[in-house]
């Protein structure tokens, strides 16, 4: 299966590029949005990988465009732009995961793995731990059958928690997949989400799950 990696920056380009084909992928690799874009046009790949912030053309317009041109292949957007806002623009323009840097080569290839899976069987990939489940297509939790209601920022940090569940997931990591930049919070505000979301998975039947504290380590999740 082709895949098309669109990073610029050289060194990672390399280092991810390698890795994938370890895993027995057949990648190509674009350094800049409008060479990515040309590549879309006339080539046909299994899953593309997208930078954000790339020289010549930015990673939403080449997803942009390339959901317009009917181009329907899994896009797993990997950028520093790990934001709430970034990640809700990349998924409503067509983006069907989120990664942001820096990441674990294991979380990746299970992601990539994931959506190659999804897009070859044509149905939902349910990750889970417990009693608790996430549909990869309708991006919804479910918890002991039952739907679980969550803010965004209460999804971005369960999500980042169930994907490696059974592993210690850092502080640092949650708030990058919660908070961008430009977001005038301080690393010490997941502890409100933490909070609220053991409120939330509070579920005296079979399967119930908890979260961790790991003091200077971070946080995790699983099967109680």
């Amino acid at each position: 299966m082709r895949i098309l990696l669109v990073e610029d920056h050289v060194e990672l380009s390399r280092w991810l590029s390698k890795a994938l084909q370890d895993a027995h992928l057949n990648v190509e690799c674009a350094r800049n949005g409008a060479d990515a874009d040309s590549l879309l046009l006339t080539q046909e790949y299994a899953l593309v990988i997208l930078d954000l912030t790339l020289p010549k053309m930015d990673g939403l317009e080449v997803l942009k465009r390339m959901r317009a041109r009917g181009n329907r292949a899994p896009v797993l957007i990997l950028t520093a732009r790990g934001g709430l806002t970034d990640r809700v623009n990349g998924l409503n323009l067509g983006a069907d995961d989120y990664l942001a840097k820096p990441f674990e080569l294991e979380e990746l290839e299970a992601r990539v793995k994931a959506l190659l899976r999804r897009s070859q069987n044509n149905e939902a990939v349910t990750v889970s731990c417990g009693a608790l489940s996430f549909d990869t297509v309708s991006r919804t939790f479910t918890y002991g059958g039952e739907l679980l209601a969550l803010t965004p920022r209460e999804h971005a940090v369960l999500e980042a928690l169930l994907v490696r569940h059974g592993h210690t997931v850092p502080k640092e990591k949650l708030f990058q997949q919660v908070f961008s930049l430009d977001d005038n919070a301080s690393i010490d505000a997941i502890e409100i989400y933490i909070h609220r979301l053991r409120k939330k998975l509070e579920h005296a039947g079979p399967g119930r799950v908890s979260i961790t504290t790991l003091r200077g380590l971070g946080y995790l999740l699983q099967a109680a």
